[in-house]
């Protein structure tokens, strides 16, 4: 069977596989405690689910317009306009199929064979693989823990060619928790506007936030920043509906007709019901998100701490998402519990054979001496999560 070039040179998704083969575990009737997939444990809020139960009844069925419902394109734009000082109007924004399905519809519309987009490392898993999905090259530009992980306007500057067309930007961040201030952002939006350079903003973690950490879009600190943003956001994390699908781009007309374009010649439209489903998250009540929030918090803090007490590991503490991303540099090289641990992906396999504890190795977000854990569960499973990888981990030498 003959394929493509662009599948021989895509990696499957790590957090993704990891997942699968914890499921498979658990359905073996193996305890698994996963702290992989970043996934909210809350149910969907109440009246969501009751927005699409209405949506069904009501016969509301079938397609919709490509781009996606008017009413959910308004109350995209009242969203960006109330939260981040954005105004759009409904034809500026694009309804996917989740915000992954946003991100690469854009990709698709801006970088081509032989032309690259700046991604910095960590990164999430998607965004190396999306731009060779389009032909691209991803440039890899690679973060310490010393800046927290955020990239500046002078490694920015350092990356660009002649070839460069889009920067990839994600606060809060996956893998690592990490929030731009607004100076640094606007700093990093003079260096895109030097170089004619498109801004891809990820921020489906925006209302995942603690401590004193404020969301800043890129897209808000000028108005050149906006005309050259891709704003991406969408309803699986906010309001915990994953499931669902729905995701949404805002940005200038010309690339969100580009996006729409593509989209109308793979997935046309959105999930009819989804889409009315996702209105009565953003227009609804908003307690059943303080709420989650509140549980967040409460996690982030534990996990940081638990994991900076373990020998072995050091992280920062996270202002943002439900992640923590620890350094696991100190035990390679060691033997624990009978396995040579010569590199973060031995360790996490051990840990899933020896504690049955699911981490994902940093290698698939570009940092191969880190892991990450997801506080997407339990307190409870957190508590006996890291109890069992201590336990495991005292077994060195």
């Amino acid at each position: 069977m003959r394929l493509t070039q662009r599948t021989r040179e895509i990696n499957p998704s790590p957090t993704l596989a990891l997942d699968a083969k914890t499921k498979a575990m658990i359905r073996e009737g193996i305890d698994v405690i996963s702290f992989g997939v970043g996934e909210p444990d809350f149910e969907t809020p109440e009246h969501i689910k009751r927005a699409a139960i209405s949506a069904i009844e009501q016969g509301f069925t079938r397609y919709t317009a490509s781009n996606g419902i008017p009413e959910l394109r308004e109350a995209i734009c009242a969203k960006l306009a109330e939260d981040n000082g954005l105004k759009y109007a409904p034809e500026q924004i694009l309804v996917s199929c989740g915000a992954k399905h946003s991100l690469i519809n854009a990709v698709m519309a801006l970088v081509g064979p032989g032309e690259e987009a700046i991604v910095p490392s960590p990164y999430w898993v998607s965004y190396t693989e999306m731009v060779r999905v389009a032909g691209g090259t991803p440039v890899v530009v690679n973060l310490t823990e010393e800046d927290d992980f955020k990239l500046t306007a002078q490694k920015l500057e350092s990356a660009i060619t002649e070839r460069s067309r889009m920067l990839f930007l994600n606060s809060p961040s996956n893998p690592t928790g990490a929030v731009y201030t607004a100076d640094e952002l606007a700093a990093i939006a003079e260096v895109a506007k030097k170089h004619d350079i498109v801004i891809l903003s990820d921020e489906i973690y925006e209302k995942l936030m603690y401590d004193s950490a404020r969301h800043v879009s890129i897209a808000s600190v000028s108005e050149d920043a906006k005309m050259r943003s891709v704003v991406v956001n969408g309803v699986s994390k906010a309001y915990a509906m994953t499931g669902w699908r729905i995701g949404y781009a805002a940005g200038a007309p010309e690339i969100i007709k580009a996006m729409a374009d593509i989209q109308s010649h793979s997935t046309s439209n959105a999930c009819s019901i989804s889409q009315k489903a996702a209105v009565a998250g953003l227009t609804g009540p908003q307690e059943p998100l303080r709420e989650m929030l509140s549980e967040f918090r409460k996690r982030a803090d534990y996990m940081h701490e638990r994991i900076n007490t373990i020998p072995g590991f050091f992280c920062r503490k996270p202002l943002g998402a439900f992640y923590v991303f620890p350094s696991a540099t100190e035990l390679l090289g060691t033997t624990i519990a009978g396995t040579k641990i010569d590199s973060a992906d031995t360790l996490c396999a051990m840990l899933l054979e020896k504690a049955r504890v699911s981490i994902v190795p940093g290698s698939g977000f570009g940092n191969p001496d880190n892991i990450r854990f997801s506080y997407a569960t339990s307190m409870q499973k957190i508590v006996e999560g890291l109890d069992r990888v201590e336990a495991v981990l005292s077994q060195k030498g």
